[in-house]
Formats: structure tokens, C-alpha cells, sequence
């Protein structure tokens, strides 16, 4: 039997911890399978097409989530709804899928984090915006802290006008401490406390106190200094090494339907945390 081939594409791909993370899903699935990475910018697409279409499936990272769409043949609600692609499923139709939300939850879920009440987003990019749609179609009461109040803004308009009747204000970061309100979750959407600079922490010491919960989706270094100071303080608090294995495991539900066991996803994001010091 014939060896089904995986790959991550994007631009530029060098070092990438996909090949890593989904090899060892393919094994401990029992499936085989080869995963590969395939540098190919957006405009490159049209001519690569047929190249993608023979694999069995492929995941998407930066610039190609949305450059993707046009290519496939249809795409799973949620999917349609971020307009945005980091999964595709070849088969009798070419399917987009968007895993990054799941990883997000069952990072939660894994962690024993609630997904409810006030919670805090820091940010306004893309990582931000899953949160922000997740918490919206969760219920939450969110509050958007951004550098600039212009991009938190319209990242708040974009949901309100998706989602109707969800419940966004917004702030800068600078201004939390002012806003002096407590949450339930504060959730880090920006790359501050990530590898080389992990001395920068993006909130207060204030702002961490006044937060039940904390999760940063930086995962390198596998605990940050906002991590590390939430821990210290008591909170249970969860980075982004474990939402980026549990979306490549939504990936695998996807692909295969497999199924695999709480404890050795747990194994596996600390594996990936030591590999990952390997890399960088």
C-alpha cells in the first residue's frame, strides 16, 4: 500500500515544527504517513496547484490562509466564517478547514481554563482575531487591548458585524491599568515574551493580578515571562506549545478521523518544547 503524503505550506517556511508534531501524530495513530514542507508564496499558487492536489492533505501557515480559497472546492463553516484556510482535505473535493480555534479550545479545555465571562485580548492581528471570534461565539463580555485603538476598533466592528449582538470594547494596552476591571481570562494574542526578546512581559504585573486565568499564545519559549509570573502569583496559566499541537491534532481528526489519548498530546507538546530548543 501506497504511503499517503502530508505537507505545511508557506512563505518563507524555514524552520517550522509541523513536520515534528505531525509525524508523531501519524504515529501514535498507527497511520503511515509522510509530512513534508513546501515553500511557495502567494502568487506562486495558480502553478502549484496540481502539486498540492496529489497530496492527501496539507496544512497553511503565513501569507497562503486566505490566497488558498479560490483553489478549493468548498470550505466547512467555520472556515467560511474566518475566512481564512490552515487545512485542506483532498479526496472527492478539495475542503478548507480552519483548526486554529480548536487548537485555541482544547488548549483551554486541556488546562481546565474556563471559556466564559469578562475576558481580555491582547492584540489585533491574526492570532487575535481567532480569539476574538471564539470568545464572541462563546458569550463572553471581551474587552480588545491593542497598541493602536484604530486596528482594536475595527477588529471589533469586523465581529459585531459577523456575530450579532457580541459584547467588544476596546482599549490600548497602555490604558489597562486605568480601565481597572477584572477577568475572568486574559488572553495574549501579540508575539511580546517571544524568543529572542522572552524578557518583555506585554501586561502588568496589576493586570496579570486582576486576571483568573492566563493563556499566551506565544510557544517559544514553551512557558513566557507572562507565563511564569501568572504561575508565581497562583494562576493556572497555559502557552501556545499546546494550542499549536492541538490544532495539528484537529488536523488529524480531519484527515483520518483518528482519535488520540489526553496524556500523550500532553507527552507530545513537552517532546515538541525540546525539540523546538534544538531548532532555535
Amino acid at each position: 500500500m501506497s504511503v499517503r503524503k502530508f505537507a505545511v505550506i508557506g512563505h518563507p517556511i524555514g524552520h517550522t515544527m509541523s513536520p515534528f508534531i505531525h509525524k508523531r501524530l501519524f504515529e501514535l495513530a498507527g497511520i503511515s504517513g509522510q509530512y513534508g514542507i513546501i515553500d511557495i508564496a502567494p502568487q506562486e499558487l495558480p502553478a502549484r496547484i496540481k502539486e498540492l492536489n496529489e497530496l492527501a492533505g496539507y496544512n497553511i501557515t503565513i501569507p497562503n490562509k486566505q490566497a488558498i480559497i479560490p483553489f478549493l472546492d468548498s470550505l466547512d463553516p467555520k472556515a467560511e466564517l474566518y475566512g481564512s484556510v490552515n487545512t485542506v482535505r483532498n479526496g472527492s473535493e478539495r475542503r478548507g478547514y480552519t483548526t486554529d480555534p480548536d487548537g485555541f479550545l482544547k488548549a483551554l479545555e486541556a488546562a481546565g481554563i474556563p471559556f466564559q465571562g469578562d475576558i481580555c485580548i491582547l492584540g489585533s492581528g491574526g492570532v487575535a482575531r481567532t480569539f476574538m471570534y471564539e470568545a464572541a461565539r462563546a458569550g463572553c463580555n471581551i474587552t480588545i487591548a491593542a497598541r493602536s485603538e484604530e486596528s482594536a476598533r475595527r477588529l471589533a466592528d469586523e465581529v459585531r458585524n459577523k456575530l450579532i449582538g457580541a459584547s467588544v470594547s476596546c482599549c490600548l494596552i497602555s490604558e489597562l491599568d486605568l480601565y481597572n476591571k477584572d477577568f475572568d481570562l486574559l488572553i495574549n494574542g501579540t508575539p511580546v515574551g517571544m524568543f529572542p526578546h522572552t524578557e518583555n512581559i506585554p501586561v502588568s504585573h496589576d493586570t496579570i493580578g486582576r486576571s483568573r486565568y492566563v493563556f499566551d499564545a506565544v510557544y517559544n519559549p514553551l512557558e513566557t515571562n507572562l507565563i511564569l509570573k501568572a504561575k508565581g502569583m497562583g494562576k493556572t496559566a497555559v502557552g501556545g506549545m499546546s494550542m499549536l499541537v492541538w490544532q495539528a491534532v484537529a488536523a488529524h481528526e480531519i484527515w483520518d478521523g483518528s482519535q488520540y489519548r489526553k496524556e500523550d498530546i500532553e507527552q507530545l507538546i513537552l517532546d515538541s518544547a525540546n525539540e523546538m530548543k534544538k531548532i532555535f
